[in-house]
């Protein structure tokens, strides 16, 4: 509990300044630096990259329900770095897009158009561009995107505040389109082999505080979040080989299920697809909590969503999640979206 609240109170302090346009608040001493530049190096050397071009999804799903209903598709987004991108597998089948298109489109009955303007590479300040492409045509504002951001900020150290604020105005502007966001907060860098200490436990630690401070800024601009960092953490670490992808970097097919199941639940009750049995359960950790503590504890355990509540409040829980379906057929090729 104490380093819970010691959480929330720099999360707090990141979105402040995120929120006023401050800059950067300082989580490590100087003295570290040494250390930390000489573990980064021997990292390198070790933790692969990929150059691969990531599987385009792009296309529509579940086309075979548009044969019993005159409702229109629904409009899917992806938004964010190489995990929303999907790089590290090689069929489209295997990309987060792919999965949660495909499971979309089963718990909705619908065709679901999906799109993805994700950049591997990209830092939070890419988001404006990504939004900008994702809102060009304004008769195909999708009805929810997800977003997948924070990795690259903390690995190439942009001040979280500027990297908190990049995200919170994304989700403003999507929500001023209509379109309802979901955000997958930072993942846990902590677990990324081979890494040894120092500097597995300081990725850690700045990871999951990023992603406690993004929670802050997306919830309090519109959007919900899920927590992806722990909920992937145990189990790549005690998976490294079935949930990391060749190159010890990008999580494996098995990896990006994992990940999509734990989204799924949430982009299905931003929509109101999902049923509410959804009373806080406190026996599962779940309640109405001030919207800082919701998020620090979220960045504690992952598959964990936060969504507001009224001000300053914010409810945090663990949405049940279900197996998702055979994404093969649809997915390997998807058709066109008309």
């Amino acid at each position: 509990m104490p380093m819970t609240m010691s959480r929330a109170r720099v999360a707090r302090r990141i979105a402040t300044a995120a929120a006023v346009g401050g800059g950067g608040v300082g989580l490590l001493g100087v003295a570290t630096v040494g250390v930390l530049l000489t573990e980064v190096r021997l990292a390198r050397r070790t933790v692969g990259g990929s150059s691969d071009i990531p599987p385009c999804a792009d296309g529509r799903y579940g086309a075979a329900f548009a044969h019993r209903t005159d409702r229109p598709p629904l409009r899917l987004g992806f938004l964010g770095d190489s995990t929303a991108a999907g790089q590290g597998v090689h069929r489209v089948s295997q990309t987060p897009g792919a999965l949660l298109a495909s499971g979309l489109a089963a718990v909705a009955e619908l065709p679901v158009d999906f799109r993805n303007v994700a950049l591997p590479g990209a830092q939070s300040d890419d988001l404006a561009r990504q939004v900008e492409l994702m809102l060009a045509d304004g008769a195909q504002t999708p009805d929810v995107c997800v977003i997948m951001i924070g990795a690259n900020d903390v690995t190439h150290r942009m001040p979280p505040a500027q990297s908190v604020r990049h995200l919170a105005e994304a989700v403003r502007r999507l929500r001023a389109a209509g379109c309802e966001v979901v955000v997958g907060t930072c993942p846990d860098l902590g677990t990324i082999e081979p890494v040894y200490q120092p500097l597995r436990w300081v990725a850690r630690r700045l990871s999951r505080q990023l992603a406690a401070a993004q929670t802050i800024g997306a919830v309090e601009s519109g959007g919900r979040t899920v927590s992806l960092g722990d909920l992937l953490g145990p189990e790549f670490e005690a998976h490294p080989r079935e949930l990391f992808g060749p190159d010890n970097y990008h999580p494996s097919a098995e990896g990006y299920a994992t990940a999509a199941m734990a989204v799924l639940p949430t982009l299905c009750a931003a929509l109101g697809l999902w049923p509410d049995e959804e009373r806080p359960e406190p026996a599962r950790g779940e309640g109405i909590l001030p919207v800082e503590q919701a998020a620090a504890e979220a960045a504690s355990e992952g598959g964990t969503e936060v969504t507001a509540s009224r001000a300053p409040w914010a409810l945090l829980k663990h949405r049940r999640r279900r197996q998702l379906p055979d994404a093969e057929e649809s997915a390997d090729r998807p058709s066109v979206p008309r």
